[in-house]
């Protein structure tokens, strides 16, 4: 006979981030700069795969910094955009509630010569 587990979750009363666990965007900016320069560096612009590529590279952003941030108890969001670079100005926004305390957000652009990378990166803190 199988027995389940119950997890009963405890209130941790933690309301706001130890300092070195806070969201700080030059850091993130650092750690996402390199996954993003690596990824497209062998890259040239494809409208067709530049879908699949924006989703990896969200993905491959993400990881990064959950792994090497030490953020814990942030929800990480990032968006990014991958288009033509053909002399076009293209400008990405975003509008938030939140924190502004704990809550943060961090941008990074790359450029090569046939494409334009926006990569916009949200830390939700979340008690």
């Amino acid at each position: 006979m199988e027995q389940h587990q119950v997890h009963v979750w405890e209130n941790t009363y933690i309301m706001e981030p130890k300092e070195e666990e806070k969201f700080q965007p030059k850091k993130i900016e650092k750690i996402a700069g390199s996954v993003i320069k690596d990824y497209l560096a062998d890259k040239e612009y494809n409208a067709d795969d530049a879908k699949v590529w924006a989703l990896e590279l969200s993905n491959q952003v993400k990881l990064a910094i959950k792994e090497n941030a030490n953020i814990p108890r942030y929800k990480i969001i990032v968006q990014s955009v991958i288009g033509e670079a053909s002399g076009q100005c293209v400008r990405v926004t975003s509008k938030f509630l939140w924190d502004v305390s704990n809550d943060n957000w961090a941008s990074i652009t790359h450029r090569t010569p046939t494409l334009f990378s926006c990569v916009l990166i949200f830390g939700c803190y979340y008690e």
